[in-house]
């Protein structure tokens, strides 16, 4: 068997030396003679797996000490709810519409009271990011929400939304862990680990402890009030252990690799490698702002939906994979996160050559 190289949007490729680790521990994890997926949440055992990687994950984002992290389920979705039910007090939430994911949380947050979209890109498609220097802010917003990376347009916040001393909410599920952030910028910082970090199941949420309040909104599930979650360690219930588990593999993974500062280095330089040639193609072009382009996610296009077509299907035949657009915007996209080899950006710009030159009178 050889392994393709997967450049899938989520759940989406991890790094070949944790999914080995995990292979090798599957039947017994440290002498406990189980399988993680088998253990107790409550045993020593895995109360040391949840507390090694909280402490890693502080350690490579440099989290200050008055913020919580919790390891919860539901995905990105489920905090769409979350956010507003337990910060809102006003019941007023500001949203930056960069892209489906940060609309769909504008509008549930709409189920629970007032949500203002102060910035939006849908004009052009969210092919870029709007200037968010002057908002205008709602003088009763309870926070400021973005998404910080749009996985299906390709586009990244390089300069935060003056919020104008409002509270930062950022959705940075395709962009998590790719490179240094200054937590203390935000208030909440959430993602769903099934781009970036881990398997599918797990959303991590990075909250300041002022944020962490028991007069949430009395229609806030108790699984969903963070101040239960806070107090309970993430073990209000029964965690996704497996999930964690190998959150916890990809973090040690990523101090190996010299942390984020390194990971920074190494995915500019990949990105760089996908855009340089798509900048110079007379059949392939990106589809973003130069100025706003993710390093995470790059969408590009021919301009023919059968050629389109046509290049996704030879692709997946020479073993570049799940590298169709997404079905909202069509054409491709190239999601090149942490676990992503540069040599496979390489590999993929070569077959891109090749694909052009044979059909360069297209």
């Amino acid at each position: 068997m050889s392994r393709v190289y997967n450049f899938s949007a989520g759940p989406a490729v991890l790094p070949e030396e944790v999914l080995k680790e995990a292979a090798a521990e599957m039947l017994d994890y440290n002498g406990t003679g189980m399988s993680v997926m088998e253990m107790s949440h409550r045993s020593k055992a895995f109360e040391e797996i949840i507390q090694t990687a909280e402490q890693d994950i502080r350690d490579l984002l440099k989290i200050p000490d008055n913020y919580k992290v919790l390891f919860l389920q539901g995905g990105a979705h489920q905090q769409f709810a979350a956010v507003p039910l337990n910060l809102f007090k006003n019941r007023v939430g500001d949203y930056i519409i960069t892209g489906q994911w940060a609309k769909k949380a504008w509008k549930e947050a709409k189920l629970y009271g007032t949500a203002n979209a102060i910035a939006s890109s849908e004009d052009k498609t969210f092919s870029y990011i709007p200037d968010c220097s002057d908002l205008p802010v709602d003088e009763n917003a309870d926070y400021v929400y973005i998404c910080e990376n749009n996985t299906i347009y390709g586009t990244k916040f390089h300069t935060l939304p003056n919020t104008k001393g409002k509270t930062l909410v950022s959705d940075v599920s395709s962009c998590f862990l790719s490179e240094p952030m200054d937590v203390s910028k935000y208030g909440v910082i959430y993602g769903g680990v099934q781009k970036n970090i881990g398997p599918a199941g797990v959303v991590i949420v990075i909250i300041r402890e002022d944020l962490i309040r028991e007069d949430v909104l009395p229609e806030t599930p108790t699984i969903m009030r963070y101040d239960v979650q806070a107090k309970a360690g993430s073990l209000y219930n029964t965690p996704p252990c497996y999930g964690i588990y190998i959150c916890g593999k990809v973090f040690k993974w990523l101090k190996k690799q010299g942390g984020l500062e390194a990971m920074k280095e190494r995915n500019e330089r990949k990105a760089k490698i996908l855009y340089d040639y798509l900048d110079e193609s007379k059949l392939f072009h990106g589809t973003v702002r130069k100025e706003d382009r993710s390093i995470m996610n790059v969408p590009f296009v021919t301009g023919d939906k059968e050629l389109d077509t046509l290049f996704v299907k030879e692709a997946e035949a020479a073993g570049f994979v799940n590298l169709k657009g997404h079905r909202t915007v069509g054409g491709m996209r190239a999601s090149i996160y942490n676990a992503m080899p540069e040599e496979g950006v390489v590999k993929l710009v070569e077959f891109m050559k090749k694909f052009e030159a044979e059909h360069a009178d297209a």
